[in-house]
């Protein structure tokens, strides 16, 4: 997928917000669709199947949070990418934005450069994924086309990140990934989030698949192993 002509819808409550970034946005060569709220931004993803999704995260109706959940749940949306835009900097809310599906996290008042650059290069990063087809690990399969994870047959609810975290863990069971690898894998070297963030989707990717498999290795990351 080319950066160039991407489809990207912006949802935001502050019209001066919206019409800011759609004018960049298009400048840069991209298509753009705009919503006022999180349940209009649903309905315009659902017809228009956006490469990216820029929500803000205070929103009246339906806030940023529930509305990426939301989104998250659709299969047809499984891929688009989610860039989640506020004034806000605490770091729940940061957690929260990639627990609930975030691909990134960019803080108000807006640089429009430095948005544009995190855009491409999350587009970038996505047009050059390898589909590796489905790990199986011990009880665990792993299917990364359908973006699917079952125990023992039975399906599991992993968000994006816990997703994308577990398959790099379980593609080379044994090997330590440092804290380092797993930022640049899973969130990329133009996303910036602390180890307080890694730490709670390994805590929240045990609860779900057990305690056993995910060893942490102090002071340098964590590795997959089978029993």
């Amino acid at each position: 997928m080319s950066t160039t002509g991407a489809k990207i819808l912006i949802v935001d409550d502050e019209p001066d917000i919206l019409e800011f970034l759609r004018y960049n946005m298009v400048k840069e060569g991209f298509e753009v669709f705009t919503a006022g709220n999180g349940i209009e931004g649903i309905k315009l993803a659902k017809q228009h199947k956006p490469d990216l999704i820029i929500l803000d995260v205070m929103m009246p109706e339906m806030d940023g949070i529930e509305a990426c959940r939301r989104i998250r749940e659709e299969k047809s949306l499984s891929h688009t990418l989610i860039i989640f835009l506020t004034a806000r900097s605490e770091d729940f809310t940061e957690l929260a934005a990639f627990d609930a599906g975030a691909d990134d996290y960019v803080s108000k008042p807006i640089r429009p450069r430095i948005l544009l650059s995190r855009i491409h290069a999350l587009l970038r990063r996505k047009s050059g994924e390898k589909i590796q087809g489905t790990i199986h690990v011990g009880d665990l399969e792993i299917n990364r086309e359908k973006y699917l994870v079952s125990k023992n047959g039975v399906q599991l609810d992993l968000p994006r990140k816990e997703f994308e975290l577990l398959s790099l863990l379980a593609s080379k069971p044994g090997k330590v990934f440092t804290r380092q690898d797993i930022l640049a894998k899973v969130w990329g070297q133009d996303v910036y989030v602390g180890d307080r963030t890694i730490d709670v989707h390994i805590r929240k990717i045990r609860e779900k698949i057990g305690e056993e498999s995910i060893h942490t290795v102090k002071g340098i990351g964590y590795k997959f192993e089978l029993l």
